[in-house]
């Protein structure tokens, strides 16, 4: 790929409805990273093509497959610790204080973790602060001057982009110690039991890895691919491809895009965390890959939720915080009193190269119009002398503004767009970079708003045009009727159930005291007992456990469990559906069409030699193939997901599927490098032999007791064991051994990453225990509890 730069007319711009700027010419084709930062990929093109082939493809099964099985009542009774990571400007941070506020109410504990200037924001509305570096304004500068995925040369030079990915790794280290340091201000114990995030974090799936802890992600923007519209960073040119693929295709492409900006960085971190290396081909896509659930805060009513998001994908409406008390200055009470209202423009966080060219386009529009106006300063400062018809405001909440203006122009954040529409405010919109553009397409789109102009192309005129657009009657309608819709939603409240209902709520509970959630195995036991961190210490203090006893709960990816599940029994169940579609497709063909008639279709289903029909033969062949395709789906996910889950668990995977048809299979115990040597070997040569005779010993089998339809069973069984039982097999022979020595040795980066979590959890646990008011009977009763578990048979 090589880099050039063109430009294009303002007539063009106005033309083609998109913002012209520095371009990524591809060799054959081209890739176009606009100003507003949308990427524009010309998909025709041959390198696009050669690009394509490493993104995943888009199929069926990422858009319908279901999520594991959650919580289906969108409530929670596990009290948990949760972490929320947060990257970008105040207004990404705002809609993440309400929903911490509404977090709390149903008893969890809240830390939001976001950039330091921001501290006295978040502990002034009753959450925890967690400083993860970064500096919002600086990245604001850079992204005002780089907002597409690739920098400009001016920035290479300057060396801002060494800045921004040095930024980036001090906020990755930053989110890891959110999740298991003590609170910076009362030094209170922390360990996070699910992570809430925004998708710009970046540390958010790999933070839940090591801890293993279940994970979601809330954002602004979409993120999670549909074939309805292209990722808003994304502009893609095609001529013979669907608009559907080619909308999907999307957000493998700015996945990718990131991914080799950033991965070099995000992988040389998680090796300090004792992580391994996730590959080019598989790191832009293990949001993908692992099915994390999704909730989107923006209004159904001006955006649906696509018809091909599946059910963890949720779109629940626009995050308000509690309307906050501000008493207005006397300077804007007596502007707002002396007229009419007037029109807010204000572009907030962004940072802006030139403050006084701006304000004078703004002075002069608002003149034309002949309106008068509340200019916010932002965080450009941009000002003048106010004077009786324009008046410059510092900070002031728009929750509270909104009420006084008659329509608000500002740069198409989603919290400021969000806020302008729940009051009923014609908009118009600036986009200066990232989902602006977006929000500003929809709101015109919606009728609520003036197309969208972006930044580089602001003009005097151009924005008088705007204002006049938003004073119809037409755009107050618009706004008015999606403001009543808005009423009826309560995007904080969905999202707390939206993130509730995906909990693995059964795997996170701890089984002495249901209301707390499990941070412990306790292995030397019947069966392994989940643990809370204040029942491990109550135990612990009792001398009931020794903690050489306790391993940290970690979860392999759910989804991917359970996929692998749907996948194993779609070889089964699909043959069977095969078999008894076409029992009923037979049934109805008698019903209806007169033997007499159809000698052909009885002489097909005459007796042979053996007492067995031919139908039966086309059934058990039509039952193979079947099996196959649910075979293939389950090989293509085992290597899909191998990147994510050790060898062993897959080793593991692989070797039990034969318990689905009922046959016994041994358990090793794998408890140091002795012993896995011992399983790797054994398992080889069992496996090895099984999976390369069941073929035979099986088909032979199902034949001599079920006929046709036996044999057709026996193949599955027998080809089912090739594909396991070998790949298990020689998996196995490294695998086993693997885990024996890693249950024997730790390399000191996951030796300290292990004890990082082991001690900050025991030292929460004995701070709860401190905290605890209960009497000592409750401490019995844990104790009780405990020794049933452990002892089931003295019950």
């Amino acid at each position: 790929m090589t880099f050039h730069t063109r430009s294009r007319s303002m007539s063009d711009e106005v033309v083609a409805n998109t913002t012209p700027p520095y371009t990524l010419i591809v060799e054959g084709g081209s890739s176009v990273v606009q100003d507003d930062g949308r990427i524009d990929v010309d998909l025709d093109s041959p390198a696009a093509r050669t690009a394509l082939r490493f993104i995943p493809p888009v199929s069926e099964d990422d858009f319908i497959s279901p999520p594991p099985t959650y919580s289906s009542s969108g409530q929670c009774d596990i009290n948990l610790n949760i972490v929320i990571h947060v990257v970008g400007s105040r207004g990404d941070v705002q809609p993440f204080i309400a929903l911490g506020n509404e977090l709390q109410k149903h008893g969890h504990q809240v830390r939001l973790a976001t950039h330091d200037v921001f501290n006295s924001f978040v502990e002034k509305s009753g959450l925890e602060f967690y400083p993860i570096g970064g500096d919002p304004a600086e990245l604001m500068a850079f992204m005002v001057k780089n907002p597409g995925l690739l920098p400009t040369m001016t920035s290479l030079k300057a060396g801002e982009i060494t800045r921004k990915r040095q930024m980036v790794r001090e906020i990755l280290e930053g989110c890891w110690r959110s999740c298991i340091e003590n609170d910076p201000s009362t030094g209170a114990p922390f360990v996070a039991d699910a992570i809430i995030a925004n998708p710009p974090s970046f540390a958010h799936v790999h933070c839940a890895q090591v801890l293993g802890v279940p994970l979601h992600l809330m954002f602004t923007m979409p993120w999670s691919s549909t074939s309805e519209y292209p990722h808003p960073l994304a502009n893609l040119k095609y001529s013979g491809t669907a608009a559907s693929f080619a909308n999907a295709v999307s957000y493998g492409v700015v996945d990718w895009i990131t991914w080799q900006g950033l991965g070099d960085v995000i992988n040389d971190w998680r090796e300090t965390i004792g992580l391994e290396r996730v590959s080019l081909t598989e790191g832009p896509s293990l949001l993908q890959t692992l099915k994390v659930p999704f909730t989107y805060c923006w209004s159904p009513a001006l955006v649906p939720k696509p018809k091909d998001w599946p059910s963890y994908i949720d779109v629940c409406g626009f995050f308000f915080r509690e309307p906050p008390v501000y008493t207005p200055s006397s300077e804007l009470n007596e502007f707002l009193r002396n007229g009419p209202p007037p029109v807010y423009i204000g572009f907030g966080s962004i940072v802006i190269d030139d403050p006084p060219r701006l304000t004078s386009i703004l002075e002069e529009a608002v003149r034309a119009v002949g309106v008068r106006a509340i200019i916010s300063q932002g965080w450009s400062k941009v000002c003048s002398s106010s004077s009786k018809d324009i008046l410059y405001i510092g900070d002031c909440p728009h929750e509270w503004l909104f009420q006084h203006v008659s329509a608000v122009v500002h740069h198409g954040g989603a919290g400021t767009t969000a806020c302008g529409l729940r009051f009923g405010k014609p908009t118009a919109i600036i986009p200066f970079f990232g989902d602006q553009p977006f929000w500003g397409k929809m709101v015109a789109t919606s009728g609520a708003g003036a197309q969208p102009i972006p930044q580089r192309f602001l003009t005097a005129e151009n924005l008088a045009e705007a204002i006049r657009y938003c004073l119809t009657p037409q755009a107050m309608n618009a706004a008015e009727d999606i403001a009543i819709k808005m009423l009826s939603e309560s995007g904080v409240k969905s999202a707390v159930e939206s993130f509730h209902r995906n909990l693995p709520l059964d795997r996170m509970r701890c089984e002495v005291l249901p209301d707390q959630p499990a941070s412990w195995v306790y292995k030397k036991s019947a069966k392994p007992i989940y643990l809370s961190k204040l029942a491990t210490q109550i135990l612990l203090d009792h001398s009931r456990i020794d903690s050489k006893n306790l391993q940290p709960t970690t979860s392999a990816t759910i989804s991917y469990g359970a996929d692998m599940l749907r996948f194993t029994s779609d070889m089964f169940v699909n043959p069977y559906r095969e078999l008894k579609g076409r029992d009923r497709s037979l049934a109805t063909s008698s019903a209806t069409e007169d033997t007499a008639d159809s000698p052909e279709r009885v002489d097909s289903q005459a007796p042979n030699a053996s007492g067995e029909s031919k139908m039966d033969w086309d059934k058990a062949g039509a039952a193979i193939g079947a099996g196959a395709v649910g075979f293939g789906k389950f090989m293509k996910h085992v290597y899909k997901g191998i990147i994510v889950d050790i060898p062993f668990a897959t080793t593991e995977g692989l070797r039990a599927v034969p318990r689905l048809y009922g046959e016994k299979v041994e358990d090793y115990a794998v408890r140091d490098w002795k012993s896995g040597a011992i399983a790797g070997r054994k398992n080889f040569s069992q496996g090895m032999r099984e999976g390369l005779t069941d073929i035979f010993t099986q088909t032979h089998k199902g034949a001599k007791e079920d006929g046709a339809i036996g044999l057709a069973k026996g193949f599955l069984k027998g080809t089912l064991s090739i594909g396991t039982k070998v790949p298990s097999a020689a998996l196995g022979l490294v695998a086993y051994p693997a885990q024996g020595i890693s249950k024997s040795l730790h390399t000191v980066i996951k030796s300290k990453t292990r004890n990082q979590i082991v001690k900050a959890r025991l030292q929460e646990g004995q701070y709860l225990a401190r905290k605890v008011t209960k009497p000592e009977t409750d401490y019995a009763l844990v104790m009780q509890t405990f020794d049933i578990l452990k002892h089931p048979d003295t019950r």
